[in-house]
């Protein structure tokens, strides 16, 4: 479709997350569930997370398009659909997973950057770059969850105090061990409270 990343069949194609939902970590539940078998018996740093859309048929290819292929303009209709099926937390500022530096530069843009400002132009909040990278980290794919909980612990700091409520951004949750060790970076600098919102999510 002209002017459109995604064309008619594709758009039918999304599978959007809407309730029944875990309270916690956003997963697609038969009832509404305060923690499920997902989340459930792990410590969580964010006090909630939710996804537009499931990461699976067109939503899988958009995303590689756009971190992998030079898709610049997908974060646009990702933040029109994050904006039309999630529902705004309550926060004092959007923030987002801080770029790894030779993945971003051979890019030469950061998704999860560019969703948080269109995604706060939205909801008419700030977005403020609040992390930095500890330490270099390695690829994600392919990793258990163990290890990719490993892999990413202590790899991210604040970069000043956060306010209380903060909104985190990134593209897609996979199992929730990135956007853990980021609010929990939040936490440990100060702020209460971490929303954490991706524009797609793998559904187990």
């Amino acid at each position: 479709m002209p002017g459109s990343v995604f064309c008619p069949v594709c758009s039918r194609l999304l599978v959007h997350l809407r309730p029944p939902l875990c309270s916690r970590c956003g997963a697609p539940t038969a009832w509404p569930v305060a923690r499920c078998r997902e989340c459930a018996g792990h410590r969580i740093a964010f006090a909630s997370a939710r996804s537009a859309v499931a990461y699976e048929g067109p939503a899988r290819g958009f995303v590689r398009a756009w971190k992998e292929h030079g898709l610049r303009r997908a974060a646009e209709p990702a933040a029109d659909l994050v904006a039309q099926i999630v529902a705004r937390p309550t926060a004092d500022v959007i923030t987002y997973i801080p770029p790894d530096g030779a993945r971003s530069r051979r890019r030469g843009y950061h998704p999860a950057e560019q969703l948080a400002a269109a995604i706060a132009a939205r909801w008419g909040l700030a977005s403020e770059p609040l992390l930095g990278r500890a330490r270099p980290v390695a690829r994600q794919t392919g990793l258990s969850l163990a290890e990719r909980r490993a892999n990413v612990r202590g790899a991210f700091t604040a970069t000043r105090p956060p306010p209380r409520s903060v909104v985190l951004v990134d593209d897609v949750y996979t199992t929730g061990a990135t956007v853990g060790a980021a609010a929990t970076a939040l936490q440990a600098a100060g702020a209460a409270r971490v929303h954490v919102v991706t524009f797609a999510r793998a559904v187990r």
